[in-house]
């Protein structure tokens, strides 16, 4: 298992955690996600062999924030 870490500059409120959690959690091999609102940070665990740092930027991108790969 590897760590990742995702800075989603445009989280507002609550509505917009759950967005990102719920499109992290899609992701094919990710375990254990936290979103951080005050940090504008999304922290998860994934198996590196079932997915890479662009599937979690892409999903991310898809619900329509911007983030930056930490």
């Amino acid at each position: 298992m590897e760590n990742g870490f995702l800075k989603v500059e445009d989280m507002r409120d609550e509505n917009d955690v759950n967005k990102v959690l719920h499109a992290l959690n899609e992701v094919w091999g990710v375990r254990d996600v936290e979103v951080s609102l005050a940090n504008k940070l999304a922290t998860f665990s994934y198996d590196e062999k079932a997915a890479s740092p662009i599937d979690f930027l892409q999903a991310v991108k898809d619900t329509g924030f911007d983030m930056k790969e930490e």
